[in-house]
């Protein structure tokens, strides 16, 4: 009869432990900025792997060459981390790109020449423009802090890209697009809207100015653009 009750005691203690447990964890549930921030930027690292691989086949310039193969080598690294943290919380990410960046990779697959490296160098301007601002959100307003410091960690990287990005359309005389009443002019040269790492237009700074940026989930926040270097 004694250890009859010392079972039914551990089993107690046991479900005792399990409660708290299981209540942690589904505390732990990622926010929707978090959520939508991983989406995202794993978006935005498939568009620029499959944009870095284009560069290396079709680039007529060599500097659009060799900062594509960065650009895919960095995104790739990036995403290892995204995927690990996005299964570690349980969010699920998408398997292509999204539908405006889809559009940008078909222009980019119809063009050659120094067509395509003026189309190639503006939409990543457009595009990093954008993931830097969505990046600046999560760290300001993300709650989950994997993911707070993923963001802390990409940021740089991203920026490095943006600077080097602008020195490269310097050099090859591709204007940096500029903020205008209708968006950021589009890699055709006309006021458009770039593509949000999301995957919704959205305007886009002229460097060094200020600008709303989207939240990933849906609010908005002031943050600085993108400094040239």
């Amino acid at each position: 009869m004694l250890g009859i009750k010392r079972l039914g005691l551990l089993a107690a203690l046991v479900l005792v432990g399990v409660a708290p447990a299981a209540a942690a964890q589904a505390a732990a549930q990622p926010s929707t900025q978090d959520t939508q921030y991983l989406q995202a930027i794993h978006q935005v690292n498939l568009f620029e792997i499959t944009a870095g691989d284009l560069a290396q086949q079709k680039g007529q310039d060599q500097g659009v060459k060799d900062l594509g193969a960065m650009l895919k080598t960095d995104h790739t690294q990036l995403d290892q981390t995204v995927q690990q943290t996005a299964s570690q919380l349980g969010v699920e990410l998408p398997n292509e790109p999204s539908a405006d960046q889809q559009a940008v990779i078909d222009k980019l697959n119809n063009a050659s020449g120094a067509e395509f490296d003026r189309l190639w160098v503006t939409s990543e301007l457009a595009g990093h423009v954008q993931a830097i601002q969505a990046t600046q959100t999560e760290i300001s307003q993300g709650s989950e802090q994997s993911v707070v410091q993923l963001a802390q960690t990409a940021l740089p990287t991203l920026q490095a890209h943006y600077d080097e990005l602008v020195q490269l359309a310097n050099k090859l005389g591709i204007p940096v697009p500029q903020t205008s009443a209708s968006g950021t002019p589009s890699p055709g040269g006309t006021g458009t809207e770039s593509p949000a790492p999301g995957g919704t237009g959205t305007e886009s700074p002229a460097p060094g100015g200020n600008t709303e940026s989207p939240a990933p989930g849906g609010g908005t926040t002031e943050t600085p653009a993108p400094s040239e270097s």
